[in-house]
């Protein structure tokens, strides 16, 4: 069984076999690879290469690359759509998301959404797709391709996740400065209304992370210069007391089965780094794990044994 590929800046992507942990012949992709999607049946990849401007799918059954789309300047983000029918590309040279046939590879017209398009949210019944820009988020009815009116958010908003029950987009803002507190923005998907902000402390320069639970009831933030999650109830956007972690708090996940955080604690040069389990129930932190230097990614496998 293949894994996601890693990406490299050769213009490669590699396969790993999870079953032996074996790197596999790279695929030749196209220059300056940023991001990836898979179909939900897992037969194909799609890439996109940054500088060249296009999109690489690839064959996992042969792990073979096929003819390059074109898809406009830089594209970034891709995300593709619950049927797996559609693949949506935000270029953030054009302010362009061009969507992308999965049958037959075709570049459809592309859908102007503004400055700077990212990341990108496509609700599970796959009606809507939401593209994030430059201090907006943009629907997209996938029906029609059509774009609808934007949504403010912050200027420096740079990341969203959507609920597993597809009813609530949270944007994350850094805040622009040392003296503007970060913030999560919920987004009613029914709507496409930007509710009422939730701060979460100052967060400037450093990230700010969010996980959701997989009952959709219960958020996760994690802020980096403050050092703690703070838990936000879904059903009425209200953040809960915030749980102080040792060191930090960096990128955040939780298990499959929802009863357990785990938030990865900072350390320097040098130093061992920390991962600290948080119980969902009770917010209560364990005690910490030890790993290795500089920690910066988590990954839980869908059955939560590692």
């Amino acid at each position: 069984m293949l894994s996601g590929p890693l990406l490299s800046g050769s213009g490669t992507v590699t396969p790993i076999l999870t079953a032996t942990n074996t790197a596999l012949r790279p695929v030749t992709v196209g220059q300056d690879p940023r991001a990836m999607a898979i179909t939900p049946d897992g037969t194909t990849i799609y890439v996109t290469n940054y500088q060249s401007g296009t999109v690489t799918p690839i064959r996992t059954a042969t792990d073979t690359a096929l003819a390059p789309i074109r898809v406009g300047g830089n594209p970034w983000a891709i995300a593709i759509t619950p049927d797996g029918k559609t693949a949506y590309v935000a270029d953030t040279q054009s302010g362009m998301v061009t969507p992308i046939r999965t049958a037959t590879n075709t570049a459809l017209a592309p859908i102007r959404v503004g400055r700077d398009p990212g990341p990108i949210a496509i609700t599970p019944d796959g009606r809507t797709a939401y593209v994030l820009g430059s201090g907006t988020v943009t629907p997209i009815r996938t029906a029609t391709g059509t774009a609808l009116a934007p949504i403010t958010v912050p200027a420096g908003s740079f990341s969203m996740e959507l609920t597993p029950d597809g009813r609530t987009i949270y944007v994350l803002d850094l805040g622009s400065s040392q003296d503007q507190e970060g913030m999560v923005v919920p987004i009613r998907t029914a709507t496409s209304t930007a509710l009422r902000p939730i701060p979460i402390g100052h967060a400037w320069p450093h990230t700010i992370s969010l996980a959701v639970t997989p009952d959709s009831r219960t958020a996760y933030v994690a802020n980096a210069s403050t050092g703690t999650v703070i838990p936000i109830r879904t059903a009425t956007d209200t953040a809960l007391a915030p749980i102080r972690l040792a060191g930090g708090a960096g990128p955040i996940a939780i298990t499959p089965d929802g009863r357990t955080a785990y938030v990865i604690a900072g350390s320097g040069p040098g130093q061992a780094g920390t991962v600290i389990p948080i119980r969902t129930a009770t917010n209560q932190v364990l005690n910490g794990i030890t790993v290795g230097e500089l920690p910066s990614v988590i990954a839980i496998t869908p059955a939560p044994r590692r």
